[in-house]
């Protein structure tokens, strides 16, 4: 198995109806990869959905697999993981993208893809990654096949905002095939398509102790920053200006910046940069941003 997989066919697993299914071929593969002479003890699948794993540990001759999902009445906010495991295969929802409760006809409270903020169900999320993970046996893995979304213009990474649990073993890019969203044709000619799908292989080393990863988002103002360049400082402050202004009022601005605490020379610096740098354009006593050079 290598870093980038691609299954143009699903195969003969699950439901091809149920959307979101994946491949059989990702799980088949995965079993193999990890196990290419003898079986998981356990293999748990965690948001089974269509029954995809079902087939492949049929397939495979893997007769105490188990399966888990609302479908079948297990509750991944609320309910134990049954059994332990040393193979977890967990193909959550993409937040809201696909709502399962069509899938399943009926609601559910705890549905990951119900109507809800992104945060909340990252939240939820790391809920049930966390109970994946200590349901492990020392050794076991956790295999998460997760993906990329776009709503409302916004680009969102779960893999990057949802919390790892234990040791991250390996990162597969899945290519994407057969989407729903290939027929779409997009009026914006720089918009990006999300093609693929994220595989994270995360192994539990120890019985006791266990490394959690977290990412911040930390916003921040250039104007507290003191590594910042006076470069970089002037072109902002001309943004803000609508692109035109006198060294005074650039002056006037950037003397409440933290670089320019300490320095007595302030006016005398923004001068020297506006003159010393070709992005910096002057007509009379105005300066302006000019990054493609004076028209």
């Amino acid at each position: 198995m290598q870093s980038v997989i691609s299954y143009k066919e699903r195969g003969k697993y699950g439901n091809s109806n149920y959307r979101g299914n994946c491949s059989g071929y990702v799980i088949k593969d995965l079993i193999e990869q990890f196990y290419p002479s003898s079986k998981p003890r356990k293999f748990v699948e965690i948001f089974s959905g269509g029954g995809t794993g079902f087939d492949v540990a049929k397939e495979l001759n893997i007769q105490n697999s188990v399966h888990l999902d609302l479908n079948n009445g297990w509750d991944a906010l609320i309910d134990e993981i049954p059994t332990g495991s040393d193979f977890v295969f967990s193909h959550p929802p993409y937040w809201d993208i696909v709502k399962y409760e069509k899938q399943r006809g009926e609601y559910k409270k705890n549905d990951l893809s119900n109507n809800m903020s992104y945060e909340e169900f990252i939240r939820k999320l790391d809920i049930v990654n966390e109970k994946i993970y200590h349901s492990l046996i020392t050794g076991g893995r956790h295999i998460t096949l997760i993906g990329d979304i776009r709503k409302n213009g916004k680009y969102y990474s779960i893999l990057k905002d949802m919390k790892w649990f234990g040791e991250l073993e390996s990162h597969i890019i899945k290519i994407q095939h057969n989407c729903f969203s290939d027929k779409k044709i997009y009026s914006n000619n720089s918009f990006i398509a999300i093609k693929h799908e994220h595989i994270l292989v995360f192994k539990k080393n120890k019985i006791w102790i266990f490394n959690t990863k977290v990412t911040n988002t930390i916003k921040e103002n250039i104007m507290n920053l003191t590594e910042i360049t006076w470069r970089d400082l002037i072109q902002a402050t001309l943004e803000f200006l609508n692109n035109k202004a006198s060294v005074e009022q650039i002056y006037n601005i950037l003397k409440e910046s933290k670089k320019a605490q300490n320095n007595n020379f302030v006016r005398e610096k923004i001068r020297q940069t506006l003159n010393n740098n070709s992005n910096f354009k002057k007509n009379g006593d105005v300066w302006y941003l000019c990054i493609e050079g004076w028209l």
